[in-house]
């Protein structure tokens, strides 16, 4: 079925009430202990009132040395349960499903952040990472599974596994992963510490939880065949409820030539999949793109700059079939108004041509209209 509006239901939990899914956003607006703001509640409930079928939280932090950006939520102690439950009794109140994405940022987490030397599957000269040894990747695995169970405390209705972009997960996935502990080599050990979070989630979660798992397809040390098998593999499991599949450009040329005679989301789309749904992201910005997305086979579209620029992009879509989400750059006011604070917009502002610059400030002893 194609219609974006229609209900969709998962193996476990309740059903989507459409087929929109906010899709998990780095904003930096948490506390620098990774306790939920107010800045960060108001701009994810915004989006449930907006009518997205399901909430994400942007990239949660499941252990303090997995911190990958100033201002990160987090969910690696009780001390964050109290707000991480006005979330998702918020969200839930607007009429939205909700979801913690749970992430570790292994080599990509800056020692001028965490206070330590950052720490991944294999050494990584490029950030000056260590190898993590065989405990640590263990403790790392406990910490994905209990900050499940602290989410479900909470109350979110589910999980997403980030195992995409080169955060830990996905650099366990990554071809170079030689361990030879059994936590790398071989694929099916280089995929065993995702497996095992997974089994571990399942085991000790409730029979309603969701859970579903981010992925690249391509880039990031992920072999595109690689990434079909996994995904395929995922869908037909029967543990897991969703895949989201992180294109940038669901409708690009594949990286591998061998890949290259179709966009990169048939590649995905033409996979069985069970009772799993399959989700797609990458430039999502019009109705018509939506559509398209559903017409190749997704079961739904994750949309990530098009609901930064219009809390309400569902409604907007139902009122009218043609609706395209605002041309960038748009001013600091404008994604004030959409329930962005100021750390969110400086975020932003590292986006080529996202936030128009400031007008510039009037020099106080220039001639009145001067520098206008």
């Amino acid at each position: 079925m194609s219609d974006p509006f229609a209900p969709l239901t998962f193996l476990r939990g309740p059903a989507m009430k459409n087929r929109f899914m906010l899709a998990p956003l780095t904003n930096q607006q948490s506390h620098p202990d990774g306790t939920l703001s107010d800045a960060e509640c108001a701009w994810l409930v915004k989006r449930a009132q907006g009518g997205f079928g399901l909430t994400m939280t942007c990239a949660t932090c499941v252990h303090p040395s997995g911190q990958g950006f100033p201002g990160q939520l987090g969910i690696w102690s009780d001390h964050h349960l109290p707000a991480l439950a006005r979330l998702a009794a918020a969200i839930r109140q607007a009429g939205s499903l909700s979801a913690v994405q749970l992430q570790h940022s292994g080599w990509r987490a800056p020692a001028e952040l965490t206070g330590r030397q950052p720490a991944g599957p294999f050494e990584h000269a490029e950030t000056g990472s260590r190898a993590m040894t065989t405990a640590e990747v263990e403790e790392a695995v406990e910490s994905f599974i209990a900050a499940a169970i602290r989410a479900e405390r909470a109350g979110f209705d589910g999980v997403e596994l980030h195992a995409a972009h080169s955060y830990l997960i996905c650099q366990f996935l990554d071809a170079t992963n030689q361990r030879d502990d059994g936590w790398g080599g071989a694929f099916a050990n280089r995929r065993r510490f995702l497996d095992t979070v997974i089994a571990g989630i399942r085991e000790r979660t409730g029979p309603h939880f969701q859970l579903g798992v981010r992925l690249s397809p391509e880039r990031h040390g992920i072999p595109t065949g690689e990434a079909r098998e996994l995904a395929e593999s995922l869908m037909l499991s029967g543990v897991v409820d969703y895949v989201d599949m992180s294109m940038w450009d669901c409708f690009k040329t594949p990286v591998d030539p061998a890949y290259a005679a179709r966009p990169l989301i048939e590649w995905f789309t033409d996979l069985p999949r069970g009772g799993c749904r399959l989700g797609v992201a990458g430039r999502i910005m019009d109705a018509a793109t939506v559509r398209r997305c559903l017409e190749s086979g997704a079961d739904f579209v994750l949309l990530g700059r098009a609901a930064i620029l219009h809390h309400d992009f569902p409604q907007r879509m139902a009122a009218d079939p043609d609706f395209a989400a605002v041309s960038t750059p748009v001013s600091r006011d404008y994604l004030r108004a959409e329930a962005l604070s100021d750390p969110f917009i400086d975020y932003l502002g590292r986006w080529d041509g996202f936030v128009a610059p400031s007008a510039v400030a009037l020099d106080a002893n220039a001639p009145e209209g001067a520098g206008r």
